[in-house]
């Protein structure tokens, strides 16, 4: 199990960098996070929903993702609320002190399908949430160390150097565990060290006399991770930009509760695209060829949002002059005449004027739709692999004139002029073809040449070989195969604290 001092450490790109080491040495591996909390989530091949890195995690097991593999998903909603998931299904909304109080519960859930995702595998690579050292979240924990003890797995605790005081949060973690949560740690790696890892033996002999626990490596900082999809957006908290070299520019603006913004790294990915996520308090910048209005979990509220930021006139100012907006899932729905949530599924209840860019209503629903999807771009016809999950129905004289073509229905809406179109298929932009007639139409350009789905899985393997080169990979394996059971003393005590 790979647990952190924080979050944001580098735990999901550690474990599925493992995950393709140990597969490409030939062994039946699965990914597993108990408890994990993010709207970027996928759909799985069983037809329920988790988290994106558990995803790319089954894609270096080179294996079809399952619900059990991240069997507790809760999405943020609002500064208290989530919407939970457990395996795979909605089961309601919560706040942070109502799950306080039932996530004891879900522990019988979590093993189930630990066990199910284990019960065909030479190895689980197990994902922590967070910390294991937040003493506040510590009753009824089923995310770090109430599972890696309920089920005797060995973790290893990795910190980040690039964020500073990285002695103090390893040794820190130490103080603040238990002594059967400190002898659950079988050791420690340190992550994204730049320049001459020799500088740093010092720092290891002290974390190792202070803690006992052996280093397994340090890892220098490797940038072409970036290419990965990434868990949720802290990394977009910041005004961002993917510089290229001006030739089409995308300004994304960054809301609240934005989810699935992975559905644009195949841009991002692009030499000659500009990608610029927009953060509150900064316009859209007025030179942008194209807008993308991202997936929400929470829409009516970032729509809300959108008109609080000024966003609703730069978009107008951008309409205006010719520009091109396109609305994924929750931006689609912004991009219509009404939204409406009769049951106050995401919020309170009511309707909200959208932007009025496509002729079409949308109406929440407590159904979820949740589907692995394949279709073709009516403008072109280049095929298209994606997933639906959105809970909105949308219909409208727009939808006459359809984006896509999906399982052979028509999908999403195009207005009259071509230039504001929506759907709810996420991971358009992975297919190479669709992409490179999307931006030929936007740009007058030609085909990079970037094989999106293909560079996805060259970084996973450089990952993995990066991961062979400086940790004691061969040690991982013997440690989890001498892995000593705890005692029935240690157990009971475990149970009485």
């Amino acid at each position: 199990m790979i647990q952190g001092t924080g979050s944001e450490v580098g735990k999901s790109l550690l474990a599925a960098g493992l995950c393709r080491a140990f597969r490409n040495r030939h062994l039946n591996v699965r990914p597993f996070k108990p408890q994990n909390m993010s709207n970027n989530a996928a759909v799985t091949a069983d037809g329920g929903e988790i988290g994106r890195a558990q995803a790319l995690q089954a894609r270096a097991c080179g294996v079809k993702t399952s619900f059990h593999m991240n069997p507790v998903l809760m999405k943020p909603q609002s500064e208290k609320g989530a919407q939970l998931i457990v395996q795979g299904q909605r089961m309601g909304d919560t706040d942070a002190r109502a799950f306080t109080d039932i996530k004891h519960n879900l522990l019988g859930k979590v093993v189930e399908s630990f066990e199910i995702v284990g019960s065909d595998a030479d190895l689980v690579i197990v994902e922590g949430a967070g910390s294991p050292a937040e003493i506040n979240l510590r009753a009824g924990d089923i995310a770090n160390m109430g599972f890696a003890l309920s089920q005797n797995v060995p973790v290893i605790l990795v910190a980040d150097i690039e964020r500073g005081g990285v002695i103090a949060n390893v040794i820190g973690t130490y103080e603040l565990l238990d002594e059967l949560e400190r002898k659950q740690i079988a050791g420690y790696v340190i992550n994204k060290f730049r320049g001459d890892i020799s500088l740093f033996d010092d720092g290891v002999a002290e974390i190792t006399r202070r803690t006992g626990w052996p280093c397994l490596g340090v890892l220098p900082y490797l940038a072409t991770v970036n290419r990965l999809p990434a868990e949720d957006a802290v990394r977009l908290q910041d005004n961002v930009s993917k510089p290229g070299n001006g030739r089409i520019k995308v300004a994304v603006p960054v809301l609240p509760r934005i989810a699935n913004f992975d559905d644009l790294d195949p841009l991002i990915a692009e030499p000659d695209v500009e990608v610029e996520f927009v953060k509150a308090c900064f316009p859209l910048p007025g030179d942008a060829d194209f807008i993308i209005l991202p997936g929400s979990k929470s829409t009516r509220a970032d729509l809300d949002m959108i008109r609080k930021q000024g966003w609703d006139i730069d978009i107008a100012a951008h309409v205006r002059r010719g520009g091109w907006v396109l609305g994924l899932c929750g931006g689609y729905q912004m991009l219509g005449r009404t939204i409406s949530d009769p049951e106050g599924l995401e919020g309170p209840a009511g309707t909200s004027e959208g932007l009025g860019y496509l002729d079409v209503q949308t109406i929440l629903e407590p159904h979820k739709a949740q589907l692995l999807v394949k279709g073709s771009a009516v403008d072109g016809g280049a095929a298209i692999e994606g997933y639906e999950i959105h809970m909105g129905r949308t219909r409208g004289p727009d939808t006459t004139r359809p984006m896509l073509e999906v399982e052979k229905q028509p999908a999403g809406a195009v207005s009259a002029d071509g230039k504001i179109m929506g759907c709810y298929i996420h991971g358009l932009f992975n297919a190479d073809e669709f992409r490179m007639q999307f931006l030929e139409k936007l740009s007058g350009r030609k085909s990079s040449g970037i094989a999106f789905e293909r560079m996805v899985d060259e970084t996973l393997d450089e990952l993995a070989s990066h991961l062979e080169e400086h940790l004691e990979i061969g040690r991982l394996w013997q440690l989890m195969n001498d892995w000593v059971l705890p005692s029935h003393e240690q157990k009971s005590k475990r149970r009485n604290a």
